[in-house]
This record gives C-alpha cells, sequence and structure tokens, in this order.
C-alpha cells in the first residue's frame, strides 16, 4: 500500500469536490429495489455506504450488537474484495449505532477483530432506528483501491 499520508490527501482532496465529476458509480440493483447503499469508486478511492447489520431476508430474527456487527463488517469485507481491495486499505469508517450507552462496548470488541493496527480513522453516531425495526447500526466506508 502506498504512503498513507498521501492516500489520506488524495482522499481530502476527493471529500473536498476535486474528483466528484469523473466518480463511477458501480451500484447494482435488484428489480423492483430501490439501492440503498452501494460501492462508488472515485479515482483510487471507494466509498462503501449504509451496511447494515441485519436484513430480514437474510436471517429471520435481528440478534444482538455483536452479531449485527460481525454481519455488516463481514459484507464490509465481501463488497471491498469484490471491488478489488480489502479491510486492511480501509481509511475511515462511520457507525451509526442505536442506544450507543448499551451497544458501544460490544460493537468496538468486534470491530477490533476485524482491523489491524493502525485502525483507520473512526467516527460515530447515535441513531433511533432504521428502516428494519431490530437493525442496531449502520456502517459506511473510504478505501484506497490501486
Amino acid at each position: 500500500m502506498p504512503d498513507r499520508r498521501k492516500v489520506l490527501q488524495s482522499a481530502a482532496l476527493v471529500l473536498a469536490g476535486a474528483s466528484v465529476g469523473r466518480a463511477q458509480n458501480k451500484r447494482s440493483s435488484t428489480a423492483g429495489k430501490q439501492p440503498v447503499g452501494g460501492a462508488i469508486r472515485s479515482g483510487n478511492l471507494l466509498f462503501l455506504s449504509g451496511i447494515g447489520g441485519w436484513y430480514p431476508d437474510k436471517r429471520p430474527k435481528p440478534g444482538d450488537i455483536s452479531q449485527q456487527t460481525g454481519d455488516a463488517l463481514q459484507i464490509m469485507k465481501t463488497s471491498l474484495e469484490k471491488a478489488g481491495t480489502s479491510l486492511d486499505n480501509v481509511l475511515k469508517v462511520q457507525v451509526a449505532l442505536v442506544d450507543p450507552e448499551h451497544n458501544w462496548e460490544p460493537m468496538n470488541e468486534v470491530y477490533k477483530t476485524f482491523f489491524k493496527d493502525p485502525l483507520p480513522a473512526r467516527s460515530y453516531f447515535g441513531a433511533t432506528g432504521f428502516r428494519h425495526a431490530g437493525q442496531l447500526l449502520q456502517i459506511d466506508c473510504i478505501a484506497y483501491i490501486d
């Protein structure tokens, strides 16, 4: 991987709008469904958004925050690899979390099993809920891609 400082400088330029016009939309959708997230590449950056912790069509019951965190990060890992990058190239993660007072610690324990040091920059905010009642988190990330 290139020098992390150079990658972060590149990310800052993209986030400032320098190459928004060249973004390549890599989203895919199923007929009849509106895509919520998906992968979008702009230059050497890949943006993933809207990765939920639980989808009723994949598992009948929501499970706890640990299970949902593991599921969401596994979806992120698979999506990154499909796009040609990996968790090792993730620069920033944002987590929307229901009931952070109770869910932060168990979410963080699972989170740390997916990433190596140095961990990506991360921010989070509390949420009151998502489209599917019982979903406890949603994750976005920005990753470097060659």
